[in-house]
């Protein structure tokens, strides 16, 4: 370590070795970084200190002489010895273990924690030999359900406040307590109040001691018996990284990693748990075609004949009479191998990964991108999301989180989200009217605000009843009156933004180029003759297929009579298309009308990569075989081009990548070490380097030959991608956007309510259904409305209504809603029972309901 360096730390002394440790520093991870470390129960460095445990002590001598202080409470300061190792402390830690073991059962053998136990492992270490407490131990009844994912065993609790800090201040959700005094004293929830938390399974991981443990992993394994690597959640675009664990073949558990880019350890518990939908035994397994003999029948196959089939149908159809719906869900490798496949085999460009749930591709892959970080560190984010509570809910804990520092969020939506209470500001505004509200509210003494400082704006659509061109107008005057922001797109799928890098969306070709004459070159050099002609997204896809211009469509992994926001419209596409052709893990409601289903592997079934919401590359590691005869999807697309006589030229996942890093401007120098060397993965695109030139770079050395040479430190792996950089490259150019014109809000009809359509965490989508521990946890299709609305027709909360709109009439049950404003009616979209997309039609700006009496 330079002078320099250690003389902008502060000098403690711990266990004899003087250190240089950065100021505010508590001495417990001072010490850690010293290579001593120190038992503890209650502390954890994602959450407050509270220094209830006490087994944490140690001798800290500030000037006056050592003393017992608890080393989590303890910030640094200069002079500072401390140590870990004395006598006192000794003592001090045996005293405190023995204590903790009291009451605590010798239950190691049957419990999920034991072989993973901190209380175990300290005990050993620095616990006492034997004990002197010979009384009966306390005893509860246990286990409790405290949620329908989490069980609480009292006896083994040592009171560390790990959980119950971790529901107040990490997720809100402060539902579980302490009870009772001193003896007495327990963990508990309130009667009748679950511990109904959208992250109830971090306490679990988090619990030291295991007196809270997970449903689906109870009793399931040990430790020693699970295989483990390292990978990255697809359930939602935010990216978290997680450890996938197995054993005999089957996917048992997810654990959360700690990285400060995206989610600091902490997951959803949809995305901790939906590992029991890889296991379902409703998984696809072999391929199936439609029966001739019985056209409503599918039946089970080969390969060879399923293949074949599927080819015919591919082949029967021109470039501009298939289309390609989906691929959010899949790694990169496996997207652009579908992107390839569209473009160079069946000739067209009429590919989409979104199901008109999303926004304008082009419009996303050109705004300045912030990450999570720079949305978590910002003077201001200005939400024109959906409910990120509910579709990124991690991107939720990290806003929230910084809603408790300086950040201020300001929310403008249609109806109130999960982060409306953490907010400086929340607008409403009438669905339809987003942009008007905006242009309003940026206009004024709020605009002049964030304008003065760092701004990011999280877009998003916050309603699936409203058009998408809405949202479009609305950051067009985002960008118009706050100059400087960059943005966050709040996607839901996994690989989204992935997937439209690699070119599944319509006149975009891998590295966000855009499919047009100027890269003429590119195209020849890279993928040969392909369609430039814009094609059709998926809207337009399901039109055409519904008025019978579309002969064949592909989908790839996707449903587009639960996700496409008008039923309607995918029902005629359905009926009006020659042949359906699905790739899916599932047999969903789209894939059961399907005349070729080939079934492919799911996540932890395959490697790659993914890309989340920010940009950012990490690995997918694979950890189990699929069941059946499943196949990559990369496999089957390089298999159908053989069978039209094509050749994708992809011969595995790592060779896919090396393409992708080859031919993809925006992923050029990210490398597979770059990738490999750390769990926070990699933003693309990469930093440009310029080269200077060689006189230059005779002067610079001249100027820095007597320079500190700290001071020239460059991160390893980003000097390995500026290494490659030689000239610079011959780019075409990157998709371009031009945001619409703000146009009159439709007029208002004061006997109608209109509609916000949002996604719930828990929903009918197949990855909950297929999860046994997460599938009754989705709610029923309920309207929630305004009280004084229900009060004016005379309908009572609770009651079954008729509630229509131009698209169709169908019956629900509707609920009195103070928080829902008056004229609209709130609805969740893919609930099991039925479906908002029933009275969607996307055609229409808004969707406006009427609700009658049956």
């Amino acid at each position: 370590m330079s002078n320099e360096t250690a003389s902008e730390g502060v000098m403690v002394t711990i266990n004899g070795m003087e250190i240089s440790v950065q100021p505010g520093d508590l001495v417990i991870d001072a010490a850690e970084r010293a290579g001593a470390h120190i038992p503890r129960f209650c502390y954890h460095p994602r959450m407050s200190s509270v220094g209830v445990c006490r087994q944490c002590l140690v001798d800290i001598d500030t000037g006056r002489g050592p003393g017992l202080q608890p080393s989590c409470m303890v910030p640094v300061s200069e002079g500072m010895v401390v140590d870990t190792e004395s006598e006192g402390v000794k003592r001090v830690q045996e005293g405190i273990l023995e204590l903790l073991l009291i009451n605590h059962p010798l239950d190691c053998p049957v419990c999920d924690k034991g072989g993973e136990c901190p209380l175990q492992d300290q005990t050993l270490t620095f616990g006492p030999v034997e004990s002197r407490f010979i009384e009966e131990k306390r005893h509860y009844e246990k286990p409790i359900a405290i949620s329908d994912l989490v069980y609480l065993d009292r006896e083994r609790c040592v009171l560390c406040d790990r959980c119950t800090r971790f529901a107040r201040e990490v997720a809100g959700d402060p539902l579980i307590h302490f009870m009772q005094r001193g003896n007495q004293t327990q963990v508990l929830t309130f009667p009748d109040d679950p511990f109904n938390s959208y992250f109830s399974g971090n306490t679990v991981q988090i619990c030291p001691v295991g007196a809270l443990t997970a449903k689906p992993y109870r009793f399931r394994a040990r430790p020693w018996d699970l295989s483990e690597v390292e990978s990255t959640c697809t359930t939602c675009s935010v990216g978290c990284r997680i450890n996938v664990q197995s054993s005999r073949g089957e996917l048992l558990r997810y654990q959360g990693v700690d990285i400060d880019s995206v989610n600091h350890g902490w997951l959803c518990d949809k995305g901790r748990f939906g590992f029991e939908a890889v296991n379902s035994d409703e998984r696809l397994g072999t391929p199936f075609v439609r029966s001739d003999s019985n056209p409503d029948e599918l039946v089970g196959t080969d390969w060879n004949t399923a293949l074949e089939a599927a080819a015919s149908a591919l082949k029967a159809a021109s470039g501009s009479s298939v289309g390609v719906i989906g691929g959010a869900r899949l790694s990169n490798e496996n997207a652009y191998a579908w992107s390839k496949f569209a473009r160079t085999v069946l000739s067209t460009d009429n590919v989409d990964a979104q199901l008109g749930d999303g926004l304008c591709a082009e419009m996303v892959m050109s705004l300045p991108r912030a990450t999570i970080d720079d949305a978590a560190t910002a003077d201001h984010v200005l939400l024109l999301a959906p409910d990120l509570k509910e579709e990124l809910p991690v991107l939720y804990l990290r806003l929230r989180g910084a809603s408790q520092g300086s950040t201020k969020l300001i929310e403008l939506a249609p109806a109130p989200t999960g982060l409306t209470r953490y907010t400086s500001a929340a607008h409403g505004y009438r669905p339809g009217e987003m942009g008007q509200a905006l242009d309003e509210l940026l206009g004024g003494a709020t605009g002049d605000a964030m304008r003065s400082g760092r701004t990011v704006v999280v877009i998003g659509r916050p309603s699936l009843a409203d058009s998408p061109g809405e949202v479009e107008a609305a950051v067009g005057v985002a960008q118009r009156l706050l100059p400087e922001a960059t943005f966050l797109p709040a996607l839901r799928r996994g690989n989204v933004l992935g997937a439209l890098d690699m070119g599944l969306a319509p006149g975009v070709l891998p590295g966000r180029i855009a499919n047009d004459g100027s890269s003429q070159a590119w195209i020849d050099t890279h993928w040969g003759s392909i369609p430039t002609e814009r094609g059709m997204d998926t809207i337009a896809m399901l039109e055409a297929a519904a008025s019978g211009r579309l002969h064949t469509l592909l989908l790839i992994g996707a449903d587009p009579l639960a996700d496409v926001p008008d039923r309607d419209l995918v029902e005629r596409a359905f009926a009006g298309v020659a042949k359906i052709v699905a790739v899916d893990t599932f047999a969903t409601a789209s894939v059961k009308r399907a005349d070729v289903v080939l079934p492919t592997t799911a996540f932890a079934e395959s490697g790659g990569t993914t890309t989340n919401l920010e940009g950012r590359i990490s690995t997918l590691g694979r950890m189990v075989t699929g069941p059946g005869t499943v196949r990559d999807d990369w496999t089957i697309a390089a298999e159908l081009a053989w069978r039209l006589d094509a050749d994708l030229g992809l011969e595995s996942l790592p060779g896919i990548w090396a393409e992708i890093e080859a031919v993809a401007p925006s992923h050029a120098r990210c490398s597979p070490s770059m990738l490999s060397a750390d769990s926070e993965g990699v933003l693309v695109p990469l930093p440009v380097v310029a080269v200077p030139e060689p006189d230059e770079i005779a002067d610079d050395d001249a100027d820095t030959s007597e320079a500190d040479t700290s001071e020239a430190e460059v991160d390893e792996e980003q000097a390995e991608g500026a290494a490659a950089v030689v000239e610079a490259p011959s780019v075409p150019a990157s998709v371009s956007w031009s945001a619409p014109a703000l146009v009159d809000p439709p007029a208002v009809d004061g006997y109608a309510l209109r509609l916000v359509a949002r996604r719930r965490l828990y929903d009918a989508a197949v990855h909950t259904s297929q999860a046994s521990s997460l599938a009754a946890l989705a709610d029923d299709s309920t309207l929630r409305v305004h009280p004084a609305e229900l009060g004016s027709l005379g309908v009572e909360s609770g009651s079954r209504i008729n509630v229509t709109t131009a698209r169709a009439t169908i019956v629900l049950q509707v609920t009195a809603d103070e928080s829902v404003p008056r004229g609209v009616a709130s609805m969740g979209f893919n609930q099991p029972g039925i479906s908002a997309a029933e009275l969607i039609d996307h055609r229409e700006p808004v969707t406006e309901i009427r609700i009658e009496t049956r």
